[in-house]
């Protein structure tokens, strides 16, 4: 039993043209597109871009989107060449296991889970705030009681309550996973509509704040080099090379999603054309929108009332303060917002989902994950796993716990993805690839070192807790994969 064995491609191939006792082929390029715009428009944007601007970058924050585009870019160009050779559910781990071995496909699948689970937990406690904001703010109703919309770990600044359940965030897990479980196209139907809602809201945000840009907020565009010291006493590195540096791996988190668009190949109607444009389509369209959206955003308000007044809100702090007669556009963020997670959690999950499918096929973990409902052909099992999973860290635990842990998580992915595709060249030349990275090895080098700059931009405490996560990883493997494996077990 080899820990390095690799999965024959000619076995994973047959695997992908045997749809029929699988999941259903329903997704087209445009749904696929939907499904990466809703995974990328969403916490990132709206919460990030300003967090960034304040603590590291200031204006110069648009050049930060522009580095973290690049990084994935790069990393995208290498998941279309997978995804449209490799046509079948798992994402990075199915490459990393045809390419590297079981090990480290062990590994990207554990971190996936990292990647996934954690960051759709975080977004269930943040849709949870907004929800309470929704309701005071917008509909002047009264809020969620602290009680039952945080966890036992948090404590009310001002009356001393103690939090016992997060219900909210409970229930937005629940209600998405009964709709991955009720069908794939029905998921992409609802996904489709949060998509147009968002969308245009950020464009209204665009188009109307363009008017309201102060030159002044933009002078000077990239801040000389200091340290910026936050209420919770940590330094950052402000302004310069560094600041633009750290800036892009805090609003990497905004780009995270695209890469969930690969798990659903197996779902996928002509993978080979349709999964590179649900990609890079996504990814393009997104990357323009944050651009034009970090640029008016740092131009209406000051960098010192993100740091102060703004702060998570800062969006709708901007808009209240500054766009005088647009309250009303500030409430739509809150929509916009509230929209924007809900679609954030559906794909986060739809790829979890599959990752757990993939490696319960694979016998790494427990088989029950394979089981495809009789009638809705989706992985059922591995959806109510993960409602459980999933429900119970986004009902219990506070969602600053896990901090940047889901961007490194993924940056180590996309490094790994970038490194298949040079090996799969190697090994199999003469595989057919219906989409090419271009200028290989140079595309994916210049991926992995982008990737791991960010990585470095992260801070100590996000490796400590990506090593000991991974640590955990490596002893369920020993002690559950490695003996269960179909590959390992599978007489030669």
């Amino acid at each position: 039993m080899s820990i390095w064995k690799r999965k024959p491609l000619a076995q994973l191939l047959a695997e992908a043209a045997d749809s029929e006792k699988g999941l259903k082929r329903t997704l087209t390029a445009w749904t696929l597109i939907a499904l990466g715009i809703g995974a990328i428009i969403g916490a990132g944007l709206f919460v990030r871009t300003a967090m960034a601007a304040s603590q590291n970058a200031g204006p110069s924050v648009t050049i930060a989107f522009i580095v973290a585009a690049i990084g994935c870019a790069l990393a995208g160009l290498c998941y279309a060449e997978l995804s449209s050779s490799i046509p079948i559910s798992g994402s990075a781990y199915t490459y990393t296991y045809a390419t590297m071995g079981e090990f480290l496909a062990w590994i990207i699948g554990w971190d996936l889970i990292l990647e996934y689970a954690v960051g759709a937990a975080t977004v269930g406690i943040a849709w949870s705030e907004y929800l309470n904001n929704l309701l005071v703010n917008v509909l002047h109703m009264s809020p969620i009681p602290f009680s039952l919309s945080h966890s036992p770990f948090q404590t009310d600044p001002i009356t001393g309550e103690h939090g016992m359940i997060n219900l909210p965030a409970l229930f937005i897990v629940g209600v998405i996973s009964l709709l991955l479980i009720k069908g794939i196209q029905e998921s992409a139907f609802v996904n489709g509509i949060i998509v147009i809602v968002k969308v245009a809201i950020v464009i209204m945000i665009i188009v109307i704040g363009w008017h309201f840009v102060n030159p002044a907020n933009h002078t000077p565009y990239i801040p000389a080099s200091s340290i910026f010291t936050d209420e919770h006493g940590i330094d950052h590195k402000f302004g310069g090379f560094w600041g633009i540096i750290g800036a892009a791996g805090t609003v990497f988190f905004a780009f995270i999603g695209f890469d969930a668009v690969s798990t659903a190949a197996q779902e996928t109607i002509n993978p080979k054309r349709n999964m590179p444009i649900g990609i890079l389509g996504s990814l393009a369209i997104c990357t323009v929108l944050y651009i034009l959206f970090a640029h008016v955003l740092t131009g209406v308000a000051t960098i010192e009332d993100f740091r102060t007044g703004g702060k998570e809100a800062s969006v709708a702090f901007a808009i209240n303060k500054y766009m005088i007669g647009y309250a009303w556009l500030g409430q739509l963020v809150t929509v916009a917002i509230l929209a924007g997670f809900s679609s954030v959690i559906l794909v986060m999950l739809l790829g979890q989902s599959r990752v757990f499918y993939a490696m319960g096929k694979d016998g790494l973990l427990p088989k029950m994950f394979s089981d495809l409902h009789p009638k809705y052909k989706t992985p059922y099992k591995a959806n109510i796993a993960i409602l459980i999973i999933v429900g119970a860290f986004a009902a219990f635990i506070p969602g600053d716990i896990v901090g940047d842990m889901t961007s490194i998580g993924t940056l180590f992915a996309f490094s790994l993805v970038c490194v298949s595709v040079i090996i799969l060249r190697k090994k199999e030349p003469n595989m057919i690839r219906e989409f090419k990275t271009p200028f290989v090895p140079l595309v994916p080098i210049l991926g992995v070192i982008t990737c791991v700059l960010m990585m470095a931009g992260l801070g100590w405490t996000n490796w400590l807790r990506l090593f000991a996560w991974m640590a955990i990883g490596v002893i369920f493997y020993f002690a559950y994969g490695k003996k269960n494996s179909v590959l390992n077990n599978t007489k030669e």
